[in-house]
């Protein structure tokens, strides 16, 4: 009996954490209920002898109890069962800032934003928040869903960078971030590497998307400037979409859509870049006329 009373304290202790770990990942309160409920049920069934990590073993029986649920909402046909998850959205960026057609843009980007969560895979939900919000390490997750860390982590990238552009959408027209996206490939194509580290953050990520099983990831503004010096294409042309609602670019050379690249903007620097690269990955995207 005091065993039992010593693991509902401390189960207690952990419910507000398995609460919003639940709601971020399923986003029913009911179910977010059910979920915990069921963490208890497991939990005080096995007991808790030999365990050293208490709450991270929480973890992983919640994690894998909301990833019952959205395996099941997907066997439903609710969400994406696909792990690959979905590809971006590219669009073209209105030349003009008319009323009526901004008010449209608006209304497209922000009517899928709203479902934001409801395009990512079950995966990709548990990879983003564990890694994201509870710093859950790759290893660990990859674990929980029988992949490799570099699966994992392509998994998360894709789902960090639908969300991120939900958080800059509607704060910020794409358009006012346009120039720092345009000072960008200015400074690549002048060879100008200090002006580049000037436009990047510290932390700065490029992910570049290959269509392989691993997204190859370059952080850092150092890095990322040098990576861009290196494929800079003088005579390529630049074709100004968005791309999940983030100011981006369609790379073409001699007609041909070689590369799509988006950008998330922070003030007047580059805080992220996600580029879809190679001619079966380009090829895959739905680009628009």
């Amino acid at each position: 009996m005091t065993d039992q009373i010593s693991l509902t304290e401390r189960f207690e202790e952990h419910r507000p954490r398995l609460r919003r770990l639940a709601q971020r990942m399923l986003g029913s309160t009911a179910e977010v209920d059910d979920v915990v409920q069921d963490v208890w049920l497991r939990a005080s069934a096995a007991g808790v002898e030999g365990v050293e990590n208490f709450g991270g073993w929480l973890t992983t029986i919640a994690s894998r109890a909301c990833l019952n649920v959205l395996r099941a909402r997907a066997g439903r046909g609710e969400i994406p069962l696909d792990d690959e998850g979905a590809d971006p959205v590219v669009m073209h960026e209105p030349r003009a800032a008319d009323p009526l057609e901004q008010a449209q843009q608006a209304d497209a980007v922000g009517a899928a934003l709203t479902v934001v969560h409801e395009r990512l895979s079950p995966a990709e939900r548990v990879a983003f928040v564990l890694h994201d919000s509870f710093e859950v390490p790759f290893e660990q997750i990859a674990e929980l869903l029988e992949r490799t860390p570099d699966a994992v982590r392509q998994l998360a990238s894709r789902a960090r960078r639908r969300v991120r552009s939900a958080d800059v959408v509607g704060t910020r027209p794409a358009r006012e971030r346009r120039p720092v996206v345009d000072a960008f490939f200015a400074a690549a194509r002048a060879g100008d590497f200090d002006r580049l580290v000037s436009l990047l953050s510290p932390e700065v990520e490029l992910r570049i998307d290959q269509g392989l099983s691993a997204t190859a990831l370059v952080r850092g503004g150092a890095a990322v400037a040098g990576r861009a010096l290196m494929f800079a294409i003088p005579d390529a042309v630049l074709r100004p979409v968005l791309v999940d609602g983030l100011p981006g670019v369609v790379v073409e050379v001699d007609g041909r859509a070689v590369s799509v690249m988006a950008f998330e903007v922070d003030g007047d620097r580059i805080a992220a870049i996600d580029a879809f690269a190679g001619p079966a990955r380009v090829a895959a995207l739905s680009l628009p006329e």
